[in-house]
């Protein structure tokens, strides 16, 4: 009986029913103070992740009670950039949403010397939902008194398949030409694994290891075809708001001719696209035909173009 009594009293008029659950981050939001809630409003806007996470820490450490409704608002705000973020790439084709730079620098000498050097570089990536495409071509030239000094030309082309958004697989072809060196040409192509050590909004490492194979034509009219390992790593840090570190390093090992490269860049911005650059180019090789040096090194100062 006294189940059905219970019921019966629910059933009544004027029974008291039982208060609603709170609707969410939507009412929680409501007791961020204000201060907290403009600052978290402003970084929304900017739509910097990283401004986002910072806001976030700070807030929910200044005021305990109202961190759950800051982060909760914030994490929303990562789900539907997301989805939205998906929704565009399973749309665009293979030639839309591509990002990168072109680099372009140069110098003139006249008077007791006569000296002229250019440089460009060309880099792109484009990133998928499973995969992530690198491209970069690289020309290097210079002379004095009317003869070459320096003539060194890159092109490079590594697709990505995406285990998730650290671990991947790659696959990579570079040609190259540097008769100062020591080589009319040079195909490598490798494949192996890949891993983002570190990945945030200001610091980001990429580690790749995997087996190559190169082919040589040397400027002595020596030809070397050998299997070689490969690593490389792929460094950026973000030091301040508009400047940043980056540093590249490619290693290919093999029984002959072995090759290491690196390259450390400043980047500073300074109106909308454009930036300024300064870098450091070194390369190594560890068997160069007689007569030719086994480290060659260049500093570039480019004026630099994002898209």
């Amino acid at each position: 009986m006294l189940p059905l009594i219970l019921i019966l009293q629910a059933a009544a008029p004027g029974a008291a029913t039982p208060p609603a659950p709170p609707s969410g981050p939507t009412d929680a939001g409501a007791m961020i103070p204000e201060s907290i809630r403009a600052m978290l409003d402003a970084a929304l806007e900017s739509g910097n992740d990283g401004d986002v996470s910072t806001i976030v820490r700070y807030a929910r450490s200044a005021d305990p009670l109202s961190g759950d409704a800051v982060l909760a608002i914030a994490e929303k705000w990562r789900a539907d950039r997301a989805a939205a973020r998906e929704q565009v790439i399973r749309q665009a084709s293979f030639l839309n949403l591509w990002k990168g730079r072109a680099e372009v620098g140069g110098f003139v000498t006249t008077g007791n010397s006569d000296t002229a050097g250019g440089s460009a570089v060309l880099a792109a990536e484009r990133e998928g939902l499973q995969w992530r495409h690198k491209f970069r071509a690289q020309a290097d030239y210079q002379e004095s008194l009317n003869v070459t000094t320096r003539e060194h030309y890159l092109i490079s082309y590594e697709p990505n398949y995406k285990f998730d958004d650290r671990a991947y697989v790659y696959g990579a072809v570079q040609y190259e030409s540097d008769r100062f060196l020591g080589y009319n040409d040079r195909l490598s192509i490798s494949s192996g694994a890949g891993y983002s050590l570190v990945k945030g909004p200001r610091t980001q490492l990429d580690l790749e290891l995997g087996p190559a194979y190169r082919h040589t034509a040397f400027t002595d009219d020596t030809i070397q075809s050998s299997i070689a390992g490969r690593g490389s790593l792929d460094f950026r840090w973000q030091i301040l708001g508009g400047l940043t570190l980056r540093e590249q390093a490619s290693a290919y090992v093999q029984r002959f001719n072995s090759t290491v490269s690196s390259m450390t860049a400043i980047n500073a911005k300074l109106l909308g696209p454009l930036s300024a650059q300064l870098s450091y180019n070194v390369q190594y090789e560890s068997m160069p035909p007689v007569g030719r040096e086994t480290t060659d090194t260049i500093s570039r100062a480019s004026l630099v173009y994002s898209f």
